[in-house]
Order: structure tokens, then sequence, then C-alpha cells
């Protein structure tokens, strides 16, 4: 069976903030374009996850009138509270300047995109939600002309059974990569086109997120909460946050930078014992939890940023690293880039055909936006940090309130999976069992977020040497995998019958790309799995 060919100006692989975005403006300033978006959840938000305070400037810019239209931003923040965290009290510290967020409003990023997709379709974009990317197409000059999806109806061993289906090419003039953070897709343009030969490494943190339906008495609507400190050590980078959201809901999150040292943290455990903390039981008490998530964060910044141009595409959003780090924000950033790369693409459509061409206009307009501004002001808050909690705090402070975010410095950033000390040199750290009331174990919160993957299909979880884990990963770290990752996809199995061996449970994964990340070897490669597999945050 032969692929099935479709032809397009433009394909845009990712239907969040970003690629909506650049779908929707590529329309507003050529209507003529044909402009397809595709999509590896089954429907559009279906992966996205963020925390989410949203900055609507760039929304305003893309769409002026969006409040007459209905966007669903209900919820204005009204107060921002900044707390440190010991081990049992809470300390108020005045709100760094970048997280007041006065004009903000708390939402659901999921549920905003399904708005931007029905205003990109009312335009004239094809949207397929449920068709992930799974290979770049070039020509014979090695440029992009566009992406296929993955074959379906293909068993774990490689066979094909009488569903299969072969992907489609979905063929381009041009084509925009926005799958958020540490896109299989892009990583095999950062490769071929050398695109972060000229940057830092990037470095990442890892999100989980949770929504709580709380007690009316302890909603206060509009609150921002954001913490440092217990229960992450003071060389940990991380911090938590609770948004109070419409009709009794709580957002509740908790990001571990994953340049951290001690193989024995886990990220999810230290969000369970985060919620046990006086200052934070307090809102959760007498609540139910009802949504579960998680995601890994490009914390680069300015510094991180690959070349975002080559011969027939553009990377934008999360995948490039628009993430304004100390401002706790990136949506807004996303959308920012995904509307200059359709600007840029625009003039080159007028000058003529692009395909093959590389648009290096893009990279002009981004230098001289209000975004490069921001991401230029906030770059060194976040690597401040690799010198520990206090330090972090006192070189922010520094950057913010004396120079301004001008200092004549920029930190270097590091490759986070570098990072990682042997477990023989490093505590271990007893974590408590959960109570299934406050705390909870992985299975029950993948539950929540509602993950499902074909069984019978190929693992999208390959590993490059599938001797590693047990002959270096185990002995040298402790098999960290089983503890970084937030959805119980890795386990150590082990009787007195057979040697130890490593068990991936792929059809837990949610999807975050923290083991893509954080694997000291490097050995793990995320790949998209068959259909739209994966988890479904409905509301989150």
């Amino acid at each position: 069976m032969t692929r099935e060919i479709m032809a397009y100006d433009v394909v845009v692989v990712g239907a969040g903030p970003a690629g909506l975005s650049a779908a929707i403006r590529l329309k507003q300033l050529k209507p003529d374009l044909s402009v397809c978006v595709i999509e590896k959840g089954s429907e559009v938000g279906a992966h996205l996850l963020s925390g989410a305070v949203f900055e609507p400037r760039a929304l305003t810019e893309l769409i002026p009138d969006w409040k007459e239209k209905g966007a669903p931003l209900n919820m204005a923040v009204t107060e921002d509270r900044f707390l440190f965290l010991s081990k049992n009290k809470s300390f108020e510290l005045p709100t760094p300047p970048q997280m007041h967020n006065k004009g903000n409003y708390i939402i659901s990023l999921g549920v905003l995109a399904k708005w931007l997709a029905a205003e990109a379709e009312a335009l004239g974009v094809e949207i397929y939600a449920g068709f992930a990317g799974a290979e770049v197409l070039y020509d014979d000059n090695g440029a992009v002309i566009g992406v296929a999806t993955g074959d379906m109806g293909v068993n774990k061993k490689g066979e094909h059974t009488a569903a299969y289906q072969p992907g489609i090419e979905l063929r381009a003039k041009q084509t925009l990569f926005a799958e958020g953070c540490r896109g299989s897709l892009t990583k095999t343009l950062f490769e071929k086109f050398k695109l972060r030969r000229d940057c830092d490494p990037q470095t990442y943190g890892l999100g989980i997120k949770e929504l709580w339906e709380v007690p009316a008495a302890q909603h206060q609507p509009g609150l921002c909460v954001h913490t440092i400190g217990w229960p992450l050590d003071k060389s940990t980078y991380g911090g938590a946050f609770l948004y109070h959201a419409e009709n009794n809901i709580v957002s509740i999150g908790f990001v571990v930078g994953l340049d951290y040292q001690n193989p024995h943290l886990s990220p999810f455990e230290e969000m369970q014992r985060f919620k046990t903390h006086p200052a934070i039981r307090e809102t959760l008490e007498g609540g139910r939890r009802i949504s579960y998530g998680a995601r890994s964060l490009s914390e680069g910044g300015l510094q991180s940023l690959p070349k975002l141009s080559f011969p027939g595409g553009l990377l934008i959003g999360d995948t490039a690293g628009f993430l304004n780090v100390p401002k706790i924000k990136g949506n807004h950033a996303a959308m920012k880039s995904g509307m200059l790369a359709a600007e840029a693409l625009v003039d080159m459509f007028r000058n003529g055909d692009p395909s093959g061409r590389e648009c290096e206009g893009y990279r002009k307009k981004f230098e001289e936006s209000w975004l490069k501004d921001e991401l230029h002001a906030a770059r060194n808050i976040r690597p401040g940090f690799r010198w520990g909690l206090w330090a972090g705090l006192i070189l922010s402070a520094l950057d913010t309130y004396i120079f301004r975010g001008n200092a004549p410095w920029t930190f270097k950033n590091h490759a986070d999976h570098t990072l990682l000390k042997l477990a023989k040199d490093m505590p271990q750290i007893d974590y408590p069992k959960p109570d299934g009331v406050l705390t909870f174990d992985r299975l029950s919160s993948v539950f929540l977020s509602n993950t499902n993957h074909e069984e019978d299909q190929p693992c999208h979880l390959r590993l490059i040497d599938p001797t590693v884990p047990i002959k270096i990963n185990l002995p040298e770290y402790d098999a960290p995998e089983q503890r970084y990752c937030p959805a119980g996809v890795y386990e150590i199995v082990a009787d007195e019958h057979s040697e130890p061996y490593l068990q991936i449970n792929a059809q837990n994964c949610v999807h975050c790309k923290t083991c893509d990340i954080k694997d000291p070897t490097q050995n793990i490669d995320w790949v998209v799995p068959q259909g739209g597999g994966g988890p479904n945050y409905t509301g989150m």
C-alpha cells in the first residue's frame, strides 16, 4: 500500500498555542494560502498541560476582539502571593515584579486551544487531530517538504495487521514545527541542520499538575500563590503554584528542574509531599482530586534558543524554547513566535514560491519584537540558580532590581543529563506512603489523566542499547528512570529466579518526555505512538 499525498502551502505540526496562532495569522494576512494543522492528541487540547496564568498580550494582537468573541478567559487574577516554605512554616516574601499578574487570567490551556482551533477553522484552516507527525520529508536537495504521519495497524512485532493503514504524506512549501517541549521531529532537525551548534544546551523542568475541587470556604477566586523552598533541598531548582480558578477548582502544580543531581529524587513524590505542608493542606483538605498530568518545560531561555529556520521550515513555540521562566509563562510567548513566523512566511509567499527556501526573515522579526526584549531581560534568572537557592535569589534580585535585566553578563546553561551524580554518593530520600486522600500513587494518578494507548503496537519508548539500563543505570544510578518518570512507565523487575530487567509500561506514558531528557546515557528515544494515543487532559 502506498501513502496518500496531500499538498498544502503550509503544514503546521502541533495544535498548541504556537501552531494555532501561526495558522490564524497566515490566513488573516493571506487568505488564499492553504494551511493544514496536524495534532497528535485525540482532539485539540488533549495533550496540552499548563498552569496556567495567561498573559493576553499576544492574543490581543492576534484577535483584538477576543472578549466579544467569547474567548475562555473568565477568571481574572485578583491577588498574588509568593511564599517561602520551611518544613512546617511559610513566610510571605515580596512578589517579584515578573510574577505580578494584574491583567492576567487563570485559564485551561486546552479549552483556550479549542477556541483558537474554531477561530482557525472559521478562516479556512484544516485541522486533523489524532494524526501524529512521525517522519520529516525531504527533497533531493535536503530541504524539508512536509511530514508523514505514522502507519496505523502495526503490532508489537512490527507486523501489519488486518487494520493496517500507511501514513499520509502532508507536503508543504513551508512546514512549521510546533511540537511543544522536546519535539520528536524537532530533535531530528537539530541534528540534520546543526541548529544547536551556536547556542547553549537546553535545560528543562518537569511540571506535575493536579486539579482539585475544594470546599467553597477554602476557595478564593483569582488568587495566585507561588512557593519556593520545601520540600526540595537548597541545591535543587524548583517551585510550586496554586491557582484558584472558576467553580471551586484549584490548580496545583509542582516544577522540578531536571538538572537535579540526586538520582534518588522523585519529582512525583516531591509533589505529593508538597501537598502535606500546612499552608497547602489547608486549601485542599476536604476536597477531591479530579485530574492529573505532567509535562516537561524548556527553561533555557534566550541563550538556549536554536537556529529557528532551515530550508523548508521553521521552529515555533516551546519546541524552540520560547518560555519566560521568571514569569512562569510561555503561552503568550509561543503565540507571539507563531505570529512572527507567519508574518515572515507571508512576506516570502508574496515574493514568489518559497518551496525549499529558508525563511531567514523570521529571526529578524524576532530580534525586533517585544518577545526578544522580554527573553533578554529574563535570561539570567534560571541559570543563576545553578549555585543553589540562596545564591539564585540574590543573583535574581541583583539582575532584576539593580541591572533591570541588562546585566553585562549572560550565564551559561548546561545539559541536564550530565549532572546526575552516582547513587552511592548521594543521600537516600525517604518518601512517605500515599494516604489516598491527600497524597496518591502513580497508577491512580495516571488513571485520572485519561491516558490510553493501543497495547498491541510497537513501543514508542525506544532503547538505543537495550543493555544499558541493567549494565549502567541500575548499578551506577540505582535505575533513576523508576523515579524521574511521573507515570510509572519504567520498572526494574527481578526475583530469585531471574536476572533483573527493565520493564517498559508504555501504555502509562503521559508524553512528558522526561525520560528522553534526563536519562544519564541518553539511551531513551521518545517517538510518537500510533494514532491519538496518550493522555486526554480534559479541562487541564
